[in-house]
């Protein structure tokens, strides 16, 4: 499959679902040629098999002529076989253009995600890219796969009037004015089904986000009994989607009756006439069984026709959808002329709230509010919106960090917060995922975060299989394992958030003891309230409102500081009883 450049130009133009499908065709121009050649040689074949017919009728049977006759049978043999092999080759393009524009959404979609980052769920809902990976790219590979047949209609289409012209240029007229006339008949049809399949999207979007909120916060809803609550909300969001889906399924049977009824009724009136001429000696018997074969065989290509149409106006509703996610920018991104990195060691500061983190120390922030912590240490490590860093708050050796190059920035700071995921694969490449750790490094992370006992469980090791987001461990695994595998990258600046909320005491306390010899030397900001993660920090900040109250060692906060102490106690005596 194709590998599709992010700052390719049809990537960049968001403004037309129009120009995004015909960038999309573009991209697999051979492939939809190949299905579109074998559409057309699949489709005139059975066009002329009429024609075949009848002059077998008047040349071999009216006047008894064995050997011409079974000269046009072979002849007939020979069409059939042609259309058998393009038929083979036709479906297989066919597929192959559905899996490849399929593919290719998956992929533009996915390398967006990774281009956005964490901005990622600030602009669009889990719903709504599940929603892409499961409808909206199935849209697009149809339009791709029914090309190859809409092509053929076309030719073919082209084919039985030249041919019918030649016979008789009434029925030739009739083909000519009729066919066109009977799909401009369905026109009316398409702008209504595109409004309500538009209006059936978004809520399957809606539906698919509210599904992924009750799943990801199934044990809290239990905890506080909010089962019933969000049930009653998701049955009403799919019964919106069920009456929105009867809405587009009213429209498009009544879309698809007409593509019977019209070409039967198209059919109707050209054997008709082709009868009447038939009677009154203008043409033979055999013009009249190949005037019948065409009409029967147009409604093929008028069917095709109108089904291109159909899903051409599902595919644009779903382009919209994926162009509204491609043409998202994620909150931080790289200056055209970013200035030059600070040396090493220097000393990362932020403004608003006071903070100054030493080089080379382990520092531990404490609130009373999680969420101030947390969302400073997106602001020191260039996670926050855009808005919280313009103004040059936080600086990395008395350089603004949005002044910085992003790749940079990333590389020497690193955050681990509580939403970090685990991604499925080989245990030993998803702790490792640069690859640059190795076996020993790896093993020292792994000992830090005390998850030796996690390995020795499983039989493979480091081969055994991760599931999807780790799911088939308990919290305390996928906590100590994330802890690991953000050890294993070894930045200049680590910052880690809670990273042992959700583990016992014990471990707790082997990870607070070995953390601080594995980082010895490089620069750690740990956001906590565990007394024992702060008894081994070199330093611990206090802070109140967002701003920094009080600094000092663990000890000494305790005794100084009412504020750090009623805030740590507390969590204490809230575990021991818990």
């Amino acid at each position: 499959m194709r590998r599709l450049p992010l700052d390719d130009p049809g990537v960049a133009d968001h403004r037309s679902p129009g120009r995004f499908l015909w960038w999309m065709a573009r991209g697999q121009w051979d492939t939809l040629l190949g299905g579109m050649f074998f559409g057309i040689v699949w489709m005139c074949a059975q066009a002329v098999m009429p024609l075949v017919i009848g002059r077998a009728i008047d040349e071999g049977v009216a006047t008894k002529d064995i050997p011409t006759l079974s000269a046009y049978a072979a002849v007939l043999l020979g069409v059939g076989l042609v259309q058998a092999v393009a038929g083979i080759m036709r479906h297989r393009f066919a597929v192959t253009n559905w899996l490849t524009a399929a593919y290719r959404v998956v992929q533009l979609v996915t390398r967006q995600s990774v281009r956005l980052g964490a901005s990622l769920p600030r602009k669009v809902s889990t719903g709504e890219v599940a929603a892409i990976g499961t409808s909206d790219l199935s849209h697009i590979g149809q339009v791709m796969d029914v090309s190859a047949r809409f092509s053929g209609a076309v030719v073919s289409f082209v084919v039985v009037a030249v041919v019918l012209l030649q016979t008789s240029v009434t029925l030739g007229l009739v083909v000519l004015i009729g066919v066109p006339f009977v799909v401009l008949l369905v026109g009316p049809l398409l702008s209504p089904l595109q409004k309500v399949s538009a209006d059936q999207r978004q809520l399957m979007g809606e539906l698919s986000n509210t599904a992924a909120d009750i799943v990801g916060g199934l044990r809290v809803l239990r905890g506080i009994g909010g089962e019933e609550v969000f049930g009653a909300r998701y049955r009403r969001q799919s019964q919106d989607v069920r009456h929105a889906g009867v809405r587009v399924a009213r429209l498009q049977s009544v879309l698809d009756a007409m593509q019977i009824l019209l070409p039967g009724l198209f059919v109707v009136a050209v054997v008709w006439l082709g009868a009447r001429m038939a009677v009154a000696g203008e043409i033979t018997a055999g013009q009249l069984v190949a005037f019948y074969g065409y009409a029967a065989f147009l409604m093929l290509p008028l069917r095709t026709v109108v089904e291109y149409a159909n899903k051409f106006i599902r595919a644009r509703v779903s382009a919209k959808r994926v162009i509204t996610v491609l043409a998202l920018d994620p909150d931080n991104v790289s200056l055209d002329s970013p200035l030059p990195m600070p040396p090493a060691g220097s000393e990362l500061r932020d403004v608003v709230s006071g903070l100054r983190i030493e080089p080379g120390r382990l520092t531990a922030l404490v609130s009373e509010q999680p969420d101030d912590t947390s969302h400073l240490a997106d602001r020191l490590g260039r996670m926050a919106p855009p808005d919280d860093l313009t103004d040059g708050s936080v600086t990395l050796g008395g350089v603004p960090l949005c002044d910085l190059p992003l790749a940079d920035v990333r590389s020497r700071i690193v955050v681990s917060d509580t939403g970090t995921q685990l991604f499925s694969g080989p245990l030993g490449e998803v702790l490792d995922a640069t690859g640059r750790a190795g076996r020993a490094g790896t093993e020292a992370a792994v000992h830090t975060a005390s998850a030796e006992d996690i390995l020795e469980a499983l039989p493979e090791g480091y081969e055994a299989q991760v599931t999807e987001r780790g799911r088939s461990l308990s919290g305390g695994q996928r906590q100590r394992l994330t802890l690991a595998r953000v050890l294993t990258l070894d930045p200049e600046i680590l910052i880690l958030v809670e990273p042992t909320s959700a583990v016992d005491a014990h471990t707790e306390a082997r990870i607070a003891s070995r953390l601080s010899a594995h980082r010895a030397g490089r620069t750690t900001v740990v956001t906590t309230t565990s007394p024992l993660l702060l008894d081994t920090a070199d330093e611990v900040v206090f802070l109140e409102e967002g701003k920094v109250a009080a600094i000092g060692t663990h000890h000494d906060l305790l005794q100084s500081c009412p504020g750090y102490r009623r805030v740590v106690v507390r969590d204490v005596e809230e575990e021991v009883t818990s």
